[in-house]
């Protein structure tokens, strides 16, 4: 009998892992993003797809774990200063919008006829957005660490404090509510700010000679499970103290963010993190009860719509109320348009308490999961039609009858580097970009840099390309490198050409264009590292010349036999001791 279960549980994992390792990729491949290819798969083979499970909520409330988690690393990229610094956005910006939000959604209970509790309590619910649907995205974006990413954080912080208020009204709005006392309330707030010192005093002055003392056994599986427990344990204590287990989680991350063991701490935490909160993805495509939605698909229809529409009006709204862009307003209002986990806390809450009956109760579940559902198709359709960004070019100067020795079109990482040498002898040199961002920055470090496009032939004789002794071209993109070769060799042939190769096919195409001296970014750079690297081993410096040398005189005559046509990629060299495969 054991074997049996033992035989049906691993049954289970196998069918779970197998349905993320298939849909995952497939949907990241086809563009659709790796959350709504977890939600797909979770649909198909929960109990509303091929029944292969079911009770997803079992599994939805494991899973939560992966939220936990993922709070915990992003708590550990927290030091306590950059949390200070967010505390106006934490108590300003996410305060406002969640009452801006509770407020407007809760009429749209009212206005399909519910009573007034209930109504606050669906608005009150849909208010808290899916932690871990947007902070998944914001990682996918590399938009973490953004100011704008960092805003996002912040409220989502703040909706995840406003789940105890919720509760504590959930509470208040029940039959017999109103008999709870004011001393009561006050002691359930207290237990809660009790539970928080107790955790950072704890997190100060045991963690880190916690980990100091496991460190010194060596024991490397212990450190792991020491890991997991300050996690699980900090989650398990806030919420005995009535708060959530994601901001416990994110506490002792914060806590340990200065800690010397932090890199370890994410390392140990992160394989857990990634494979429960693919797990929470698919239970909630799980938990989606199609008979429900089927039963009440108007309502259901109505309803998302309405909450989403209202939501992102408030989002937008209080998004520009704080001055950020029309493009950052947008970006936020897509990302946090949906209804999240702590909806369903909230709800479970106030069916036991009798504020909602058992199928308003499924709706409203039907309604958030739907709304998690369609985040990323709207995501997906705001990246792939919003407006290209314009820059405002106010107070660029663009070039006009310039003259002198050098003109350089680029002024990024590598033109910044390439004009020092012309200025440190007193060269003239005229100096064009069309980044307006990069000539502002100039600007404060003392650099003249024009506004110009070098593709274009009036700006290139504007910039004084028709007296110039030589044209370097540094720009940040081959394609634009190239043309602007082949510009300028056409129109000012008397003109020295110097170009930025990024590879060695590019250079290739330089040479064809009639380049007379180019430079691969990284070919000296990589080259003077690996000979570091020998001075490490102990290797004589003459040898390390010597090396380097030969290597350079090879990779020269490589080149010269690729320009004439008696080399091709993917022809076998060898370099040293060792062979290797040329590669454009």
């Amino acid at each position: 009998m054991a074997t049996e279960t033992a035989g049906v549980d691993l049954v289970s994992v196998v069918t779970l892992l197998g349905a993320a390792v298939v849909a995952v990729p497939v949907f990241k491949r086809i563009g659709l993003g790796s959350v709504l290819g977890y939600l797909a798969a979770g649909l198909v083979i929960g109990p509303f797809g091929l029944g292969l499970f079911s009770d997803p909520m079992a599994i939805l409330h494991v899973a939560e774990l992966g939220v936990v988690m993922f709070l915990f690393i992003i708590g550990l990229e927290m030091e306590p200063s950059k949390l200070w610094a967010m505390r106006r956005d934490i108590l300003g910006l996410g305060l406002l919008q969640v009452l801006l939000c509770v407020g407007l959604l809760s009429l749209v209970g009212v206005v399909l006829g519910y009573p007034y509790a209930g109504s606050l309590i669906a608005g009150a619910g849909f208010t808290l957005t899916s932690t871990a649907i947007v902070m998944q995205m914001l990682q996918e974006r590399n938009d973490i660490s953004a100011p704008k990413g960092q805003r996002i954080v912040s409220i989502l912080l703040l909706e995840d404090l406003a789940i105890v208020p919720l509760l504590a009204l959930v509470a208040f709005l029940a039959p017999g509510g109103e008999e709870v006392t004011l001393i009561d309330r006050l002691q359930g707030v207290a237990i809660g700010l009790g539970a928080i010192a107790v955790l950072v005093v704890a997190g100060i002055y045991l963690l880190n000679p916690m980990f100091r003392l496991l460190a010194a056994s060596r024991a490397r599986e212990v450190m792991t499970a020491a890991a997991l427990l300050v996690v699980l344990g900090s989650a398990l204590w806030l919420q005995l103290g009535g708060l959530s287990t994601a901001m416990g989680a994110f506490l002792a991350g914060v806590l340990l963010s200065e800690s010397t063991f932090r890199h370890q701490l994410e390392a140990d935490v992160e394989p857990f993190r990634g494979i429960l909160l693919g797990l929470f993805f698919l239970a909630v495509g799980m938990a989606l009860d199609l008979s429900v939605i089927a039963a009440n698909w108007r309502l259901v229809a109505i309803s998302v719509v309405a909450f989403m529409v209202l939501k992102s009006l408030a989002i937008y709204v209080v998004a520009r109320m704080n001055k950020a862009s029309r493009a950052e307003a947008m970006e936020r209002t897509v990302l946090m348009a949906q209804g999240g986990e702590f909806a369903f806390v909230l709800y479970s809450a106030a069916l036991a308490v009798g504020l909602l009956n058992s199928e308003a109760a499924a709706v409203l579940n039907a309604i958030i999961i739907v709304s998690m559902a369609l985040t990323p198709v709207m995501v997906i359709l705001h990246d792939r039609f919003k407006p290209a960004e314009v820059v405002s070019t106010d107070g660029m100067e663009a070039p006009d009858g310039l003259k002198g020795q050098v003109l350089m079109i680029g002024f990024g990482r590598f033109g910044q580097i390439a004009c020092q040498p012309l200025l440190a002898r007193k060269c003239t040199i005229n100096i064009i970009d069309d980044d307006p961002e990069m000539i502002r920055v100039a600007e404060t470090f003392g650099f003249k840099v024009w506004f110009g496009d070098g593709t274009r032939l009036d700006i290139l004789k504007a910039a004084g390309a028709e007296t110039a002794r030589a044209v370097m071209i540094a720009t940040d993109r081959k394609e634009t490198t190239t043309r602007i070769a082949k510009l300028v060799k056409h129109e000012f042939p008397n003109a020295v050409i110097l170009a930025r190769a990024w590879d060695r096919a590019h250079l290739l195409e330089l040479v064809k264009e009639g380049v007379d001296h180019y430079m691969r970014e990284v070919f000296h750079s990589a080259l003077a590292l690996g000979g570091k690297a020998l001075e490490v081993l102990g290797v004589d410096d003459d040898e390390i010349e010597d090396v380097a040398e030969g290597i350079r005189r090879r990779d020269a005559e490589r080149l010269a036999l690729q320009m004439t046509g008696d080399i091709y990629s993917g022809q076998s060299l060898i370099i040293g001791n060792a062979e290797h495969t040329v590669r454009s």
